[in-house]
C-alpha cells in the first residue's frame, strides 16, 4: 500500500464514521464513586473500630496500626470479588510519569487441588516489582532489582474494569531496596506532610486551638487533542513521537477563534459523555468539558480535590482518556505540542491549602486588608516563588513542554506572581506602612432591561502569568498536558513549607518581644513585599518589554529544560527538600539525572523519525512528482510548444536541499554523545534540535508544492478538521 492510497483510505474511511451511541439509562450521578473502595464503603464492611482507625489515618495523617491491615484486606477483596474482579496489582507511580502496574491473582491452589481466594494484610501493604527496568539516576545498579511498593491508605482503592474480567487496584508508592524514592508519589506524600506541619504550626499562631491536618488541594485543567486513529496510523510520526515531525500550516488555523467553546462536534461530545460516566465510576468528579483555542482541541476540568488523590486521579484520568477515545475510532493526544503553528495543550494546575475546620487558607473574604491570616499565606507564596522561582520551572520541565512554554499561547519561562489589582493594591499598602481599605468588587450595568446586573471581580484574570491568583486560590499554568502533577505540587508544598516555617519563627520572635499579633504580621509582611515583590508582576508576560525588565528584577528566564533541570541539584534546593525530609541530595541528583536521559532520548528518537520520514515518505514523493513535471515538460517541447516550467526548477532545489539536510542530520545523529546525561542533552539540544527543524522547514515547504495525489501524509487540514 503506497503512503497517498493510506492517506486517501484514512480520509473515506473518517468522512464515513459513524457514531454510535451506547444508549445509557442510569442517571449520571448515580454512577459516582461505584468502582471506589471509598470510606462509605469501609464503613458498612470494616469493624468499627477498624474504620475509625482507617478514617483518622485518612483524615488528620496519623499511623495505621499495621496489624488492623488484615482486616482491610478481607474486606477490601471480598468487595472487589462481588465486583468481578480476579486479580489486584499494586498501582505505582515510577519516573517515566506514566502509571505502572503488577497484576497477581486472587486464587491459590489449595493442598486439594482446589483454589482459594487468599489476600492477606501483608500482601496489603507491601509488594515487589521488579526495579531494575525502571528509571533511577543512579540510584540502583542494573543488577539490583529488588524495589517495593507500599499501599498509600490515603488514596482509595478501585475496580478497573475489563469486558473480560476486572481488576482491584491499590495505589501505592514505589521505593527501592534502600529506602530511596523510585516515583512521583513519595515526596508529594513527604511534600504535603511538611508543608500541614509548617502551616498547623502558623494557625495556631493565629489562636487558632482546633487545628485540624493542613492539605494542599489541586485541580488540574487537562487539555488535549482528538485525531481520527486512521490519520494517526497514517502518521508514523505521531505513532513514535506523540507529535507531528513534519507538517505544512493549515489554510485556516485558530485565527477567527470560532473553534474555542463553539459547538461540540457530535463524535466528540459522545466521547465525553462515556468518559464522564468512566471517571464518575472511579469517584473523579470530572466538571467542565469544552472546545479549547485549537482546532481539534478540547479541556476537561475536575473539581478540587486533595493533591495526593487529585495526582492519582490525574494519572488514572489519562488512561482512562486514551481508553475511551479508542472506543470512538479517535486517538487521544496528551502531546504539548502535537501541531506546529496552533496552540499547545498545558494541565493548568490550581491549588489552594486548607482544612476542615479553618476552611480555605487562600479565601480573601470581602476584606482581605483585614484578613491577615489570609494575606500571611499569601505572603508565604510570594516569597516562595520569588526564591524558588527556577525550581518551579525544572518542576514543568521536559523536551515536549519546552515546545510551548513562552509562547503566546502559554506562560513565559520567567516565573512571576499575578496579584490582580486589589490584591496588589493591598500589599502595596502593606509595603508602606499597614492596609486600611480594600478595592470593592463592582457592578456591570448592561443596558437591556431584561438582563439582571451582574457583579464585577474586583480584579482581572492574566492569562500570561504562570502563576496567578485567581479569587481563592492559585493557578500555576506551566505545567504541561502529558505530565504528572506530582513535580510541580512537591515543589510548591516544599517551599511553602519554608516560607511559612520562615514568618512562624520570625512571628515567634515578635510576639515573645511583647509585640501585637497585628503589629508582627504588618512587619513581617512588609519585610517579605520589599524584600519579594520583584516576583510580582501584573502586566503582559508575553511582551518583550517583559523579558527586559525581568532581567532587570534579577528573576531567571530559563527558557529550555537544559537550562532548567539543574535546578534540581543548586545548593539552596538541596537544602530546604533534605531539611523538610522531601527528598535527598542523592534522591534530587537521581531525578535530574532522569530528566536529562528523557530529553536526550526524546530529542534522538525525534531525529531518527525525521530522518526516516523524510527519506522513505517525503522524498520518494518529491522525486515522482518531479519526474511527472520533467515528462509533461519534454512532451510538450517535443510537440513545439514552449512551457516555462519554474515550478520544476524550484522542486529540484529543494530535493536538493532536503538531501542535503538529511544528510546532516544523520550525521548530527551518528555524533551524539557525551560523558553525562547533562552532556548529551546539551549535544541534543544545539545540534539535533537545528538538524532536524532545517529538515522540517524544507519538507514543508515541499508539501506545498508536490502534487496533493502523491503527498504521503495527512495534512493539518485533514487531521484536525475532519473529525
Amino acid at each position: 500500500m503506497s503512503g497517498s492510497m493510506s492517506r486517501r483510505q484514512a480520509i473515506e474511511a473518517v468522512t464515513t464514521y459513524e457514531v454510535s451511541a451506547p444508549g445509557f439509562t442510569e442517571p449520571l450521578a448515580d454512577t459516582f464513586g461505584r468502582n471506589v473502595f471509598s470510606l462509605s464503603v469501609m464503613k458498612k464492611r470494616l469493624p468499627k473500630h477498624v474504620f475509625k482507625a482507617v478514617a483518622a489515618t485518612i483524615d488528620t495523617g496519623c499511623p495505621l496500626d499495621p496489624t488492623l491491615a488484615d482486616y482491610v484486606a478481607v474486606a477490601m477483596k471480598d468487595w472487589a470479588i462481588e465486583k468481578g474482579a480476579t486479580h489486584y496489582a499494586h498501582v505505582f507511580y515510577p519516573l517515566t510519569g506514566f502509571t505502572a502496574e503488577k497484576h497477581d491473582s486472587f486464587l491459590e491452589p489449595d493442598s486439594s487441588g482446589a483454589s482459594l481466594a487468599e489476600f492477606a494484610g501483608k500482601t496489603l501493604l507491601q509488594g515487589e516489582p521488579d526495579a531494575s527496568s525502571f528509571p533511577n539516576g543512579g540510584l540502583r545498579g542494573t543488577f539490583e532489582a529488588r524495589g517495593y511498593t507500599g499501599w498509600d491508605v490515603t488514596s482509595p482503592a478501585y475496580i478497573l474494569e475489563n469486558p473480560n474480567g476486572n481488576t482491584l487496584c491499590i495505589p501505592t508508592i514505589f521505593i527501592s531496596w534502600t529506602g530511596e524514592a523510585l516515583d512521583k508519589k513519595t515526596p508529594l506524600l513527604r511534600s504535603q506532610q511538611a508543608m500541614s506541619k509548617q502551616a498547623m504550626r502558623l494557625l495556631k499562631l493565629f489562636g487558632h486551638e482546633d487545628v485540624d491536618t493542613v492539605v494542599s488541594y489541586a485541580g488540574a485543567e487537562q487539555e488535549y487533542f482528538l485525531i481520527d486513529e486512521h490519520f494517526f496510523y497514517a502518521r508514523p510520526d505521531l505513532m513514535t513521537s506523540n507529535r507531528t515531525l513534519f507538517g505544512a500550516p493549515p489554510s485556516k488555523g485558530q485565527e477567527f477563534d470560532d473553534h474555542y467553546f463553539g459547538a461540540i462536534p457530535e463524535r466528540v461530545l459522545s466521547f465525553m459523555i462515556e468518559l464522564d460516566r468512566e471517571l464518575f465510576k472511579q469517584g473523579i468528579p470530572a466538571k467542565t468539558r469544552h472546545n479549547e483555542v485549537a482546532p481539534g482541541q478540547f479541556e476537561i476540568a475536575p473539581v478540587f480535590e486533595r493533591s495526593v488523590l487529585a495526582h492519582d486521579h490525574q494519572q488514572l484520568m489519562m488512561t482512562t482518556m486514551k481508553a475511551v477515545a479508542e472506543k470512538y475510532g479517535m486517538k487521544c493526544l496528551l502531546h504539548e505540542k502535537p501541531f506546529s503553528g496552533v496552540n499547545g495543550s498545558g494541565k493548568h494546575v490550581n491549588f489552594s491549602l486548607g482544612n476542615a475546620n479553618q476552611g480555605n487558607l487562600l479565601n480573601p473574604g470581602d476584606t482581605p486588608h483585614e484578613n491577615m491570616q489570609f494575606l500571611t499565606f499569601c505572603g508565604a507564596i510570594i516569597r516562595a516563588v520569588h526564591l524558588y522561582g527556577g525550581l518551579l520551572r525544572a518542576a514543568v520541565a521536559s523536551a515536549s513542554n519546552d515546545h510551548r512554554l513562552g509562547a503566546n499561547e502559554a506562560p513565559p519561562a520567567i516565573i512571576s506572581i499575578f496579584l490582580g489589582e486589589q490584591l496588589m493594591d493591598v500589599f502595596e499598602q502593606i509595603a508602606k506602612g499597614g492596609a486600611t481599605g480594600s478595592k470593592a468588587a463592582g457592578v456591570l450595568e448592561l443596558g437591556v432591561d431584561t438582563l439582571p446586573p451582574l457583579k464585577a471581580d474586583p480584579g482581572d484574570r492574566n492569562r500570561t502569568s504562570p502563576f496567578a491568583f485567581t479569587g481563592n486560590r492559585f493557578e500555576y499554568r506551566a505545567p504541561g498536558s502529558n505530565q504528572s502533577i506530582s513535580d510541580p505540587m512537591v515543589a510548591i508544598n516544599t517551599i511553602l513549607a519554608d516560607s511559612i516555617d520562615h514568618i512562624s519563627t520570625e512571628l515567634e520572635k515578635l510576639l515573645a518581644d511583647g509585640a501585637d499579633l497585628n503589629d508582627a504580621v504588618q512587619k513581617v509582611l512588609q519585610e517579605i513585599i520589599n524584600a519579594h515583590g520583584a516576583v510580582i508582576f501584573n502586566g503582559n508576560g508575553y511582551s518583550d518589554q517583559w523579558q527586559e525588565e525581568a532581567a532587570a528584577r534579577g528573576l531567571k528566564n530559563l527558557r529550555t529544560t537544559v537550562d532548567a533541570v539543574t535546578e534540581y541539584t543548586s545548593d539552596d534546593v538541596i537544602e530546604i527538600f533534605e531539611k523538610y525530609g522531601v527528598l535527598s541530595a542523592r534522591e534530587l541528583e537521581a531525578r535530574e539525572d532522569v530528566i536529562f536521559e528523557y530529553y536526550a532520548l526524546t530529542i534522538l528518537v525525534e531525529a531518527k523519525e525525521t530522518s526516516e520520514i523524510a527519506k522513505t515518505m517525503i522524498m520518494p514523493a518529491a522525486i515522482r512528482y518531479q519526474g511527472e513535471l520533467a515528462g509533461t515538460a519534454a512532451s510538450l517541447k517535443m510537440a513545439g510548444i514552449e512551457s516555462p516550467t519554474p515550478l520544476l526548477g524550484e522542486l529540484t532545489e529543494l530535493i536538493s536541499r532536503l538531501h542535503d539536510a538529511v544528510v546532516s542530520l544523520d550525521e548530527g545523529i551518528a555524533g551524539m554523545h557525551g560523558d553525562s546525561t547533562y552532556e548529551e542533552s546539551k549535544y541534543a539540544l544545539e545540534t539535533l534540535i537545528p538538524a532536524t527543524a532545517a529538515v522540517r522547514e524544507v519538507a514543508d515547504t515541499l508539501e506545498g508544492i508536490v502534487a496533493d495525489d502523491l503527498w504521503p501524509l495527512p495534512t493539518y487540514n485533514e487531521m484536525l478538521t475532519i473529525l
